[in-house]
């Protein structure tokens, strides 16, 4: 594949600008003009078609393919949404604009949005109030860490540590190392929090637990009550990481189950775009005792229906993003959820529940499932039982590569050896799901019978097996493939 500068041709147009009636020299100081050539690739029309279309065709995306990574919830994302957010009314919105009155009232509609959401967020988690803010998963995961850290401080509590199980999320120790507490790590036996254990390193230092519910392993925490009792004997608040809400979604609220704080991830749960490195959106709610902590600014509605942004709260915790985070985000979750309301918010939960179960009973009998009970939205399955053969997870990841199938995660979570962790997510077929099946039944015979066939894939993709490590340490940045 050639870069489009390679495919430029001297003299070639693709359109034909009208001549305008000022020159640059006319409209802009001499300082900011350019002093050569801009150097853009001279293409036809059908040149860049034809370039882009290309390089279209060398992604992977779940339009085209069955996308199964666990954890990551890489589903459908419907193409209403993205029509809503094309709106032109919201696309050639400036986030400067005035808030009220006068050419204020242009931006009304967009900040309408904003709090309409955050509504029907606090509706769904049980939470008081949520701020829009946070443009990632993780971020959300530091913001709602930093809300804990300032209530705590606003008390004069004297805390220092965060409890993290080890069925948690990977990035939670990170955020909370980040905002300033020492991360305590939580043993887990037979794949949930017992609270025999939880006794062992709760103390009065103890800030707040972060919780994965369900954990990454796919099981729901069934001693939740106690685990809220216990932490609230010593001032310490509960995390509710929710980037598995959409395992619970409609069924509970994180709210009125104890949660203090809740991130969300828009761009799984709520079905706007996910991967490629963004953009993305974490929101965090907040029961009423934080709310003082969300971030500034906060959308509210005066007494005649205008929309406005509050930045006087001084015990906020300040800013966390420019202006309001990925509005775009915001905007399709928003269609998404009024789109399918209540019922269907909760259906989408049944059939990713249904989904995964179905998708563990086809495979537990070629698998290990070392928790191998009725999971939630996701499971994860081990391939030590192919050890005989030399093969790993890896390798049978590599092989899903060759049979079209993005690979599920693996190598995660930690405590499962040989992982593989599996999310067919709501929108997938019955018929995508016993094909996915069949293949990877397929692929663990063949590593039966001749175990290079996977130690050497994929055969069939422009990057065959690389050497990772070599890999990584000694790059060779290229534009051709």
């Amino acid at each position: 594949m050639n870069t489009v500068f390679k495919s430029s041709v001297p003299g070639r147009e693709g359109i034909w600008p009208a001549k305008p009636e000022k020159s640059a020299a006319d409209l802009l100081p001499g300082a900011l003009l350019r002093g050569g050539a801009t150097n853009l690739p001279s293409l036809s029309e059908l040149d860049v078609v034809r370039h882009f279309t290309n390089l279209s065709r060398q992604n992977y995306g779940v339009d085209g393919n069955f996308y199964p990574l666990g954890s990551c919830t890489m589903k459908y994302n419907p193409k209403f949404a993205e029509t809503a957010a094309a709106l032109p009314g919201f696309t050639r919105l400036h986030p400067v604009l005035p808030q009220l009155k006068g050419a204020g009232r242009l931006c009304q509609g967009a900040l309408e949005v904003l709090y309409e959401t955050e509504r029907l967020l606090c509706e769904i988690c049980g939470m008081k109030a949520f701020t829009l803010q946070p443009m990632a998963g993780a971020h959300g995961e530091l913001t709602g860490v930093m809300i804990i850290a300032a209530y705590h401080r606003d008390k004069g509590n004297k805390k220092t540590k965060i409890i993290v199980p080890d069925s948690a999320h990977g990035t939670n120790p990170a955020s909370a190392h980040i905002a300033g507490f020492d991360v305590v790590n939580l043993t887990t036996r037979d794949g949930i929090i017992e609270p025999d254990e939880l006794a062992k390193v709760l103390d009065d230092d103890v800030a707040g637990m972060m919780m994965t519910c369900p954990n990454t392993l796919g099981l729901f925490e069934r001693n939740l009550p106690k685990i809220v009792e216990m932490l609230r004997s010593v001032d310490a608040l509960l995390y509710y990481d929710g980037a598995n809400l959409n395992a619970i979604m409609g069924k509970m609220r994180v709210g009125d189950v104890g949660f203090d704080v809740v991130h969300l991830n828009l761009h799984k749960t709520f079905a706007t775009p996910h991967g490629g490195g963004g953009p993305g959106a974490g929101p965090v709610g907040v029961s009423e005792r934080l709310a003082p902590y969300l971030p500034i600014s906060r959308v509210e509605k005066l007494e005649d229906g205008q929309f406005f942004l509050n930045y006087d709260y001084p015990k906020s915790i300040g800013y966390i993003a420019p202006f309001y985070g990925n509005f775009g985000v915001v905007l399709k979750a928003y269609a998404y959820i009024l789109r399918l309301g209540g019922a269907g918010l909760s259906r989408a939960t049944e059939c990713a529940v249904l989904a995964a179960n179905y998708l563990r009973k086809r495979l537990d009998k070629v698998l290990e499932v070392p928790f191998n009970r009725t999971c939630m939205h996701e499971f994860v399955a081990s391939a030590c039982n192919m050890s005989d053969c030399h093969v790993r997870a890896l390798d049978i990841a590599k092989a899903l590569l060759d049979r079209g199938y993005h690979a599920p995660t693996i190598y995660f979570p930690l405590i499962v050896k040989e992982a593989l962790m599996f999310e067919p997510t709501e929108t997938e077929s019955l018929e995508t799901l016993d094909t996915f099946a069949d293949d990877l039944i397929d692929i663990l015979k063949e590593a039966e019978k001749d175990p290079e066939a996977l130690t050497g894939a994929p055969r069939t993709l422009p990057v065959t097996r690389l050497d990772e490590t070599r890999a990584a340490r000694n790059m060779e940045l290229t534009d051709d493939l």
